[in-house]
C-alpha cells in the first residue's frame, strides 16, 4: 500500500517521488558539454529517480542561449525514455518561453516546467495571462515553477486558483520555503500536483500533501533521496525522518564555498563515468581547500 501522497487529479503524469533538476554539463571552455548532460541524466534514474527535470536553477538554464537550452532538451529527451522528462522552458518573456515550450514538445518532452518571468514586476493579470498562453501553445502538462527569491514574483493564493482553471496546467513545483502558502495551496487545489522544491523540506513536503521532491541532493546522492521517499511511502515516517537529517548533513556541506559549486564538485568527488566539468562563469566551483572539506564532510556521512 503506498502511504505518499497522491499526484493531483488533473495531472496526466502523476508525477511523484523523485525528480533531480538535472545539471547542464559543460567543457573546460565552459561550451555545452551534451553527452555528459545526457549522462547525468541517466545517473540520477539509475539511481532511482522517478522523473527528470532538465534547465532548473541546478541546470544553470539563464545563463545558456535559446540554441543551447533546445539542444539540451534534446539530448535528455533521447537519452531518458523510462521516467518523465519535464524540460524547464521559463524566460522572462511569454514569447521566448512559448517558443521554448513548442520546441520542447516537438522533440518529446513529456511535461514542462515553466517558471514566473523574473525581472520586472508581475501583477495577478499579467501571471495569469503568462501561464494560459504558454498552455495554449503546447498539448503536454504544464507545472509553475514558483521560486520568488531568485525571480522576484511571487504568487498569491488567489492567482493560484486563477491558474488552476486553465487547462493542462498540472502543478506546480514550490521553492518559495512558504510551508503555510504551500499547505493552503495544496488544500485548496486536490487537482494539481504539488513538488517540495527545497530540500529542507523533503519530509515535511511529504507530510502536508506534496507527491514528490525536486532536490538538488538528488543530482550527486539519487539514492539517499529515493530511499527517503521510499521510506515514506512504505509507511516507515521514522525511518524518512532519519533520512531527512541526513539530508540536512549533506545539504550543509554541499552549501560550502561559492554558490551553486556544490552538487557539480560533489560528482567529481564521486568519480563518475562522465564530468561535469565547470560551473558556466560568473558561478564556479569549489577552491581546492572547499573541495578538500566537502570531500571530508562527505566521507564521514558514509555517501562516498
Amino acid at each position: 500500500m503506498s502511504h505518499a501522497p497522491k499526484p493531483g487529479s488533473d495531472d496526466p503524469l502523476s508525477l511523484h517521488g523523485v525528480v533531480p533538476p538535472t545539471i547542464t554539463a559543460f567543457h573546460d571552455d565552459e561550451t555545452v558539454d551534451y553527452e555528459s548532460t545526457a549522462a547525468h541524466a541517466e545517473f540520477v534514474v539509475e539511481g532511482g529517480a522517478h522523473g527528470v527535470f532538465p534547465l532548473g536553477t541546478n541546470g544553470e538554464f539563464p545563463l545558456l542561449t535559446g540554441e543551447e537550452r533546445r539542444g539540451i532538451v534534446e539530448a535528455v529527451v533521447d537519452a531518458v525514455d523510462e521516467v518523465p522528462v519535464i524540460a524547464g522552458v521559463g524566460a522572462p518573456s511569454t514569447h521566448e518561453t512559448v517558443a521554448h515550450a513548442e520546441h520542447a514538445e516537438a522533440v518529446g518532452a513529456d511535461g514542462l516546467v515553466v517558471v514566473t518571468p523574473y525581472y520586472f514586476p508581475l501583477d495577478h493579470d499579467a501571471a495569469v495571462s503568462h501561464y494560459r498562453r504558454v498552455c495554449e501553445a503546447v498539448d503536454v502538462p504544464v507545472y509553475v515553477y514558483h521560486i520568488p527569491s531568485k525571480t522576484g514574483n511571487s504568487l498569491s493564493l488567489d492567482t493560484l486558483s486563477d491558474l488552476a482553471e486553465i487547462p493542462n496546467l498540472a502543478g506546480l513545483k514550490d521553492s518559495s520555503k512558504n510551508v503555510p502558502w504551500l499547505g493552503q495551496a495544496i488544500d485548496a487545489h486536490p487537482e494539481l500536483t504539488f513538488l517540495a522544491g527545497s530540500d529542507s523540506l523533503l519530509f515535511p513536503g511529504l507530510e502536508i500533501g506534496c507527491s514528490g521532491m525536486v532536490s538538488a541532493v538528488a543530482n550527486a546522492f539519487p539514492e539517499l533521496v529515493v530511499e527517503l521517499y521510499d521510506a515514506y511511502d512504505s509507511g516507515d515516517e521514522d525511518r524518512a525522518r532519519e533520512l531527512q537529517s541526513r539530508v540536512y548533513d549533506v545539504r550543509d556541506a554541499l552549501k560550502g564555498g561559492s554558490y551553486m559549486a556544490g552538487v557539480k564538485t560533489a560528482l567529481d568527488v564521486r568519480d563518475l563515468d562522465f564530468s561535469p566539468g565547470p560551473l558556466r562563469s560568473p558561478l564556479r566551483k569549489m577552491n581546492d581547500s572547499d573541495r578538500a572539506e566537502l570531500e571530508s564532510d562527505l566521507r564521514a556521512l558514509g555517501l562516498l
